[in-house]
């Protein structure tokens, strides 16, 4: 559940950026930047009340008599949310902020590089909002990415999360990870706290649910992306999802503290939003709320989105924790706030001048990033007969049909914008006056076909909404939210019911019956079967919501202004019969590309270019991969079209002779590349040994194995164009 961020501790935000108070506070120990952090730590806990620690477990970190600012949150998945808080003490209008598109768009890049950016944009605009006089609204802890994968296309928030493959995710959630960091070497620009840990992919009695699975499928699907993040991009907060993991909720689960605090350095667990309240209410886990946050803070959790202080003081008093307790789950957090530079001169801090300027939303630098992004998320499913581009020279009409042709739709954890361009909107700028543009929102009288009847060319927008309706905040129950009225849709508490387009493929009929010389844009957050319409019409282009560069993104695309590069990062079936049951997590029983049953309507990785590519030379750099090395793997690729475009080469590796199951393939390397006609460039593709482990369950560790290995490079999972063996010896 999406809590709305908490407007706390301005004043001593404010205060603790001004000069005069840092200095009234040198007199504290932990001010004195020569000692280590640790130390630091030390004085402040020794200083701090029982009061203020049981406090300092809400996300607001500030120990106002200390001077001590807290370091606040904000949703952040792709795009700081800061909407209006109507009323109350800490009423405030919404805060304009960059709107990226949504996690399965900037999936559909391929490119990390700018995932990082955007990821960057995002902690810059978090430290203005924190920092700058307008405003003083702390917000350096930003609740993204989100590591969880996209198991089932009929999950709800798979909106929320970049693909189906651990690897892939893994990828982007590291990027994401470093652009919120930023690239100094001693200070974060801000904080990433990664949700939801882990495997809650149905919406369905989440609060009461278990995923199943073994221990292999946690270490090498499941858990990925997260130890990713961690290690590799550095992140230290982690937020438990609702729902238990083979019998055990995960706000209590002891893996928190046995894996993610202690092998992959973890300083916050967070429970979701009314998590503790759902342990007693919904799985009855616990008698009371008491008995629930004592264990919640024995699993280590030490941010509560919940009911929890007058539980902790009842728990202290009873002698269920003790103070000694509180100091173990106040350090880490402790550490996020010096990581930060918050208790530090802002001399020493570089993040710390960011205030005063332009809003930088309002940019190049932060636009340029958000229209590049928008761009490259594109995925062109299908163009017979080169209908695409469209030529605006040429072009006297054009139909802009559907009901997401004059929309950009916002979704659960999306923010206000600084401006939106709608498809409808994009065309008539990118076209102009030349050309007529005949709107349509739907079928009403007719104005549909009637208007596709007028035009040389019909484009319908279609897809779902991301909240099912404008009154989302309100459709809460006891067990998710209402259904939605359309079938297909789905979103936070509710799991789609279908896949089918319905009604709007019904459109998309019409408009082809009367208009052969039709293009259907799907604009959506998850895989839609539109068998009919990939047989029938003749162009198809894919985007996701949220951007607020859609509109841009789209005409520029149709008319070749830019050459759509994005590739899939979920299998889309044909149709649910071919999905193994909801709440079945074991994905060895037909889910992701690697145990897809059967043939899909588009591959993981799939994605088409106005132009075309070759493959050729595919050279590992050995032959003979030990087990603690690694090897290079190049491939050259050449532009054999007309235009200038990207191709996204993707490494797969297929274990030949392995003792124990594996899929039929898994990605381990990637790559967008950017090519002018005729050009040729080598692609080089980094592959560790340690990346062909698999989880022995008997000896509780990764092994890679004495065998035979298959690289297979193309540009989708069933379209590989060369392949070459390597052995580990």
């Amino acid at each position: 559940m999406q809590i709305k961020s908490v407007v706390i501790s301005l004043s001593v935000f404010a205060i603790t950026f001004s000069p005069a108070f840092a200095q009234q506070q040198t007199k504290y120990p932990f001010r004195d930047t020569s000692l280590s952090a640790e130390k630091r730590i030390d004085n402040i806990i020794s200083l701090m009340t029982t009061e203020e620690k049981i406090d300092f477990l809400s996300t607001d970190t500030s120990v106002k008599r200390l001077g001590i600012p807290s370091f606040g949150s904000s949703e952040g998945i792709h795009g700081v949310v800061q909407r209006e808080v109507a009323s109350g003490p800490y009423a405030h209008p919404a805060i304009p902020t960059t709107q990226f598109p949504q996690p399965p768009g900037m999936g559909e890049t391929w490119d990390p590089a700018i995932v990082r950016e955007a990821a960057g944009v995002e902690g810059h605009e978090a430290r203005f909002i924190s920092q700058t006089a307008k405003y003083h609204h702390p917000i350096l802890m930003l609740w993204g990415p989100q590591a969880d994968l996209a198991r089932d296309p009929r999950w709800g928030r798979s909106e929320e999360v970049y693909g189906e493959d651990p690897f892939f995710n893994g990828t982007m959630v590291t990027a994401f990870v470093h652009g919120l960091q930023g690239n100094d070497p001693h200070y974060w620009q801000a904080a990433s706290l990664m949700k939801h840990f882990l495997a809650n992919s149905n919406e369905k009695d989440r609060t009461k649910t278990s995923s199943d699975f073994d221990q292999r499928l946690f270490w090498e699907y499941y858990s990925v992306p997260f130890r990713m993040g961690f290690l590799d991009g550095g992140a230290k907060a982690v937020m438990a999802s609702y729902n238990a993991w083979n019998g055990t909720h995960m706000a209590v689960n002891p893996v928190l503290k046995n894996i993610v605090v202690k092998q992959w350095g973890a300083d916050i667990l967070s429970s979701d939003g009314g998590a503790v309240k759902a342990l007693v209410k919904d799985s009855k886990s616990y008698p009371d709320q008491q008995a629930a946050v004592v264990a919640c803070l024995k699993a280590g959790i030490n941010q509560f989105l919940d009911t929890y202080k007058d539980e902790t003081r009842a728990a202290l008093k009873d002698g269920s924790i003790t103070v000694a307790d509180l100091d173990e789950l106040v350090r880490p957090k402790l550490r996020i706030t010096l990581k930060l530079g918050l208790l530090d001169p802002p001399s020493m801090v570089p993040y710390s001048s960011v205030k005063d300027s332009p809003e930088p939303w309002t940019t190049e630098a932060d636009t340029s990033v958000s229209k590049k992004i928008a761009l490259e998320s594109v995925v062109l499913l299908k163009n017979d007969k080169a209908t695409l581009p469209l030529n605006k020279e040429t072009l006297k009409s054009i139909a802009v049909i559907g009901p997401l042709a004059d929309s950009v739709h916002w979704d659960w954890y999306g923010g206000t914008p600084p401006y939106t361009v709608t498809p409808l909107e994009g065309i008539q700028k990118i076209v102009g006056p030349q050309t007529e543009v005949i709107y349509a929102a739907d079928e009403t009288h007719d104005a549909a076909v009637n208007a596709a009847r007028k035009a040389e060319v019909a484009v319908v927008f279609v897809g779902n909404d991301p909240t099912c309706g404008p009154d989302m905040a309100h459709d809460w129950t006891g067990n998710g939210t209402l259904p939605c009225t359309v079938p297909s849709n789905g979103r936070e508490g509710r799991d789609r019911d279908s896949i089918e387009l319905g009604q709007q493929e019904q459109l998309v009929k019409q408009v082809y019956e009367v208009n052969p010389h039709t293009i259907v844009v799907l604009v959506s957050s998850f895989p839609f079967a539109i068998n009919w319409t990939q047989a029938n019409v003749p162009a198809i282009l894919h985007m996701a919501h949220s951007s607020q560069d859609e509109g841009t993104a789209i005409a520029k695309v149709l008319f070749g202004d830019y050459n759509p590069g994005g590739h899939l990062v979920t299998t889309w079936p044909k149709s649910v019969d071919q999905l193994p049951p909801m709440m079945d997590y074991n994905i060895r029983d037909g889910r992701t590309y690697m145990y897809f049953k059967g043939e899909p309507l588009y591959p993981f990785g799939y994605g088409l270019s106005y132009t075309t590519f070759k493959f050729s030379n595919l050279k590992p750099s050995t032959s003979r991969l030990a087990k603690d090395g690694h090897v290079t793997v190049a491939v050259d690729v050449t532009n054999t079209g007309t235009r200038a475009g990207d191709e996204v080469v993707q490494l797969y590796v297929q274990h030949l002779k392995s003792k124990v199951s594996r899929p039929r393939e898994e990605l381990e390397g990637f790559q967008r590349v950017s090519l002018q006609p005729n050009e040729t460039k080598t692609v080089e593709i980094p592959l560790d040994a340690q990346q062909l482990a698999y989880w022995n369950e008997k000896e509780s560790k990764f092994v890679v194995e004495s065998e035979p290995v298959k690289l297979m490079v193309g540009d989708s999972s069933v379209d590989i164009k060369l392949d070459a063996t390597i052995q580990v010896p």
